[in-house]
């Protein structure tokens, strides 16, 4: 090798040291398995997002039971786990973050279902609240108003690729059809899902998911949206529905919107005032079943004027590019803000929120059996660039 050979490697070498010493590192947790629905779509739209930024991301599931240590300038972004003793709340406490910035969901309507955010949030610079308007617009009323000046309101996003146009015509007045596509939890109140079915027998509910079952609704079990097959099995209804108690901001409504399907959700599913979602109400059958009924006789032109709005919201605001920017905004931000004063009650809500969870019985089963549940949560270890040796 002559002179000038070994000079132009040596060039080389120091560029690329140079390169990585001043890039700053990500060390992002949050799903980023290959689905291309959520939580999954999240983490790597985000991902590719800021490495084409110009970061450096490593990627962890968030799940994991482990501890990082960061170098001068890292940042933590990520999905904090309900379980204590996982990766991102473990992290967060770790010196030497240049930031700390956490991405979840948001929702209020049960109390226990982000009461164990209250210690995380007190210990970072923002959180990226994944939530639709209704909950935003009630955070003050909440017992999480303390939280206000840290939070970001984050609507979701949906990228049309995956979830092409798959409804051109609907059914004729009153042989439309409703699906539901989630699973069972709590929060998206399956039972009262059953009891509209029942009232409104004439019409077909169906039901894609996992779950224990929802009594007058049509199962069609688990189905990957990535194929033809589940794809030609969703164009045969015409609204999907949805009607959580405190459901904060469920992609299957904008994936809907995508297909050409009209949403009909509860307010507490996240969505509402939209021009091109039908909102009923909670735990009003009545109500609620005269507004499905009503919707059989809707014009088929109006429902595609709807189809129409719908269409323009995506292309606006639910994409990935706002999102994702919305989360480098947040990055390259200084903002670090107080939060407000907490009040005896909101404290007193909280604590009893985390005592009532669900998670508390895994949470208080014994740190074995919680190690082995978390053990067989990290799928996805941390992984280098792939320009990294």
């Amino acid at each position: 090798m002559g002179p000038r050979s070994r000079t132009f490697l040596a060039y080389r070498e120091r560029r690329c040291s140079a390169r990585f010493h001043i890039m700053t590192t990500i060390h992002f947790v949050y799903p980023h398995g290959k689905s291309v629905s959520c939580p999954d779509a999240i983490g790597r739209k985000v991902g590719a997002f800021l490495e084409g930024a110009g970061y450096r991301v490593l990627y962890y599931d968030f799940g994991e039971a482990r501890t990082i240590h960061p170098a001068d300038g890292d940042i933590l972004l990520g999905h904090p786990h309900p379980f204590p003793w996982t990766i991102f709340r473990r992290s967060s406490r770790s010196p030497g973050w240049s930031r700390v910035i956490a991405i979840c969901p948001y929702s209020h309507g049960d109390t226990y279902t982000v009461s164990f955010l209250d210690r995380v949030v007190r210990g970072v610079d923002q959180y990226l609240a994944i939530t639709g308007s209704y909950w935003f617009d009630t955070v003050s009323c909440s017992p999480y108003a303390h939280w206000l000046p840290k939070m970001v309101h984050l609507d979701l996003a949906v990228d049309r690729a995956d979830f092409p146009r798959i409804k051109r015509s609907f059914h004729e007045p009153g042989d439309r059809r409703f699906l539901y596509i989630g699973n069972t939890l709590w929060c998206k109140n399956t039972q009262y899902l059953s009891r509209l079915a029942r009232r409104l027998p004439r019409f077909e509910f169906a039901w894609i998911g996992r779950g224990s079952g929802i009594a007058n609704v049509r199962p069609l079990g688990f189905q990957d949206f990535s194929t033809e097959i589940s794809r030609s099995l969703v164009s045969k209804y015409d609204f999907l529905i949805t009607v959580g108690t405190s459901d904060a901001n469920p992609t299957t409504i904008l994936e809907a919107m995508s297909w050409g399907l009209i949403p009909v959700c509860t307010p507490q599913s996240g969505y509402y005032r939209h021009p091109g979602i039908v909102n009923i109400p909670l735990d009003d059958e009545v109500a609620a079943s005269r507004i499905l009924e009503d919707l059989q006789s809707v014009p088929a032109d109006r429902l595609h004027e709807w189809q129409a709005i719908n269409d323009q919201a995506l292309a606006s605001h639910y994409n990935w590019e706002r999102f994702c920017g919305q989360v480098l905004s947040s990055i390259t931000s200084s903002a670090s803000p107080q939060l407000l004063p907490q009040s005896q009650v909101s404290r007193g809500q909280i604590l009893a929120g985390e005592l009532m969870s669900p998670l508390s019985v895994l949470r208080w089963n014994g740190v074995k059996h919680l190690a082995r549940v978390v053990a067989k949560r990290t799928a996805f270890p941390a992984v280098k660039p792939l320009d990294e040796p």
